[in-house]
Parts: C-alpha cells; structure tokens; sequence
C-alpha cells in the first residue's frame, strides 16, 4: 500500500495555530515526518509551533521552492511508495492555490497513490465569503501586472469581465497594496463594489466593502490600512 500525499494548509497570519487548524488536522500534521516545502525557513517555524513530536533535525524537510523542479519531483514523493506518508506546505494558506504543490499532486494521481487535502485557511475563499459579492461565479487571477499602464488595462479588462455577474479576485504584495487601491479607485467605475480583506484570521482582520465611489469620498482615516498588510481585493461591476 502506498502512502499518502497531503496538503496541510498553514496559517495565513500570527495567531496561534489552534484557531487556525482543526484538531484532527494537526494530529495528521503531527504524525508525519516527510514534508515537501515552499521555504524551509517558514516551515521550520511551523513544524516548531505545531508541537511535532520529533525534532526538527529528525524530520525529512525538502524545500521545492515556489517552482518546483520537474526532474526531481519523482525523488521527492519516492516515499510514498514504500507506504510512507509525505505533506506538503506553502509558506501560507493552502498548497496548490496560488502556491506550489500541483506538480506533485498531479504526479501522486499519475502514480495512483492517495491524495488527500487537509482543511485549513484559505485567504482567497475566506474574502470571497466575507465580501458579499457573487460567491456563485469568480474568477481569481493573482498579481496584476507592476506598470502603471499595464495595471490599468488590467483593471478595465477585470471590470468588463465582472459586468457578467462573475466576482473578480486578486492579490498583491503587501508594500505594493496602497498603490494598487489607488490605482482602482482611479479606473473603475463609480458604482463598481470592492471588497477589502486584510490579516485574515489575524488579531487585526478587516473586511469591508463598498462601491469605488464610497471608497473615493472616504477619508483616509476611515480606510482599512493597506500598507504592509496582506490583503485580498474582490471586484464585482
């Protein structure tokens, strides 16, 4: 029998990992001892604050950075077909969603070995449950482009899109938030809607929603403070 490929979701912000995993979670997470990793440094911090059992110089922790490498990822699972169990982790949030990690599930089903996702936060579902906004249709498309010409173009084509009743949903880097809200509320229309979440499941979580002109005649002291902070935006037209 093989064993089995999880995806062990890790907490998206500081608070502890009991509000952030369910029980059962953590006792899988507990007991295995090979872990495929976004960066070890994060993951070592994890595995510390999970209270795993073993230590960390006991684990296998193999880093496949955030592109894995074709050519190794059969040496990575090799464990699972001698029975033993393998998780992988992002840096935050769940493996394979807007992480690595699909390479190697896609591989584990190409083997017929056991896939098994483990329930954890997902910063993307999470703002899309809390914004209000079509949760039957959506689409999320990550980083917008850097340029400023690029980004509005961008933007625009995202607000056509939304006009279908289809949820728009995309990140950013943290010290980039500020100039990309900036950048909304200069192209879109005045009754589009965004939504705001930040620090989600954090001791500082914020969502808020409103239409693009709300967010403009707001004063800055009222806004939900972007900067440095990760966030997710939700657009619908």
């Amino acid at each position: 029998m093989s064993g089995t490929l999880y995806l062990l979701p890790t907490p998206i912000s500081s608070a502890p990992i009991q509000f952030a995993l369910p029980a059962d979670v953590i006792r899988i997470a507990q007991r295995v001892e090979h872990f495929l990793v976004e960066d070890a440094k994060s993951a070592r911090a994890f595995l510390k604050k999970l209270g795993h059992p073993k230590t960390l110089r006991e684990l296998s922790i193999v880093e496949i950075g955030p592109a894995p490498d074709a050519a190794k990822i059969s040496d990575w699972l090799a464990p699972l077909k001698s029975g033993v169990d393998v998780a992988v982790l992002s840096e935050a949030g769940c493996p394979a969603i807007a992480d690595p990690g699909a390479s190697l599930v896609a591989a584990a089903h190409r083997n017929g070995w056991k896939v098994q996702p483990l329930v954890g936060p997902a910063s993307i579902v999470l703002a899309l449950m809390a914004s209000g906004l079509n949760g039957q249709r959506f689409r999320f498309h990550g980083y917008l482009p850097i340029a400023a010409e690029a980004r509005a173009a961008a933007i625009e084509a995202l607000e056509r899109e939304s006009k279908s009743g289809e949820t728009q949903i995309f990140i950013e880097t943290p010290y980039r938030n500020e100039s990309l809200f900036s950048a909304l509320l200069d192209h879109c229309a005045p009754a589009t809607r965004l939504s705001l979440s930040i620090d989600l499941s954090g001791g500082d979580e914020r969502v808020q929603q409103c239409a693009i002109a709300e967010w403009r005649a707001m004063r800055d002291d009222a806004r939900p403070p972007l900067a440095k902070r990760p966030a997710v935006f939700c657009l619908l037209a």
